[in-house]
């Protein structure tokens, strides 16, 4: 009982550390710059904004998108165009993750066909001595 709830735990871990390094890919990828804070009021800035969310904030009249890292001491920053694409990839990424979850739904189903003995055996409209006629 107590490996079990430590493989939870640690699968747990694994998928919430997985998901931020996924996050922080996408924001590079979609064109966000790393900004290690240099003073003391930037690293009350950083603790302050909301963790694990994208933040728009309004700066000498221009819309900056802030994703914090306190752990690693960074943020991500990115403007109107970076945020957008950001959304575009999280869209996609989304999406391919909902083709692979009904990939292996069907896979799994597939494999378990077999072991349910098909329509046959028991299945079907002859195999509960319902009769084709009474469907």
């Amino acid at each position: 009982m107590i490996s079990v709830i430590a493989l939870l735990a640690l699968t747990v871990g694994c998928a919430t550390t997985s998901s931020t390094q996924n996050r922080e890919s996408m924001l590079v990828a979609s064109g966000f710059k790393t900004v290690t804070p240099k003073t003391a009021v930037q690293q009350q800035k950083l603790q302050k904004l909301p963790p694990g969310k994208v933040t728009m904030i309004q700066k000498r009249g221009k819309t900056y998108y802030i994703f914090p890292d306190p752990a690693h001491n960074v943020a991500y920053v990115g403007g109107p165009n970076q945020y957008q694409a950001y959304q575009q990839l999280r869209a996609e990424n989304k999406l391919a993750r909902e083709n692979l979850e009904t990939a292996e739904m069907y896979q799994d189903a597939e494999m378990d066909w077999g072991a349910w003995g098909g329509w046959g055996a028991g299945w079907g409209p002859m195999g509960m001595g319902l009769g084709v006629g009474r469907f």
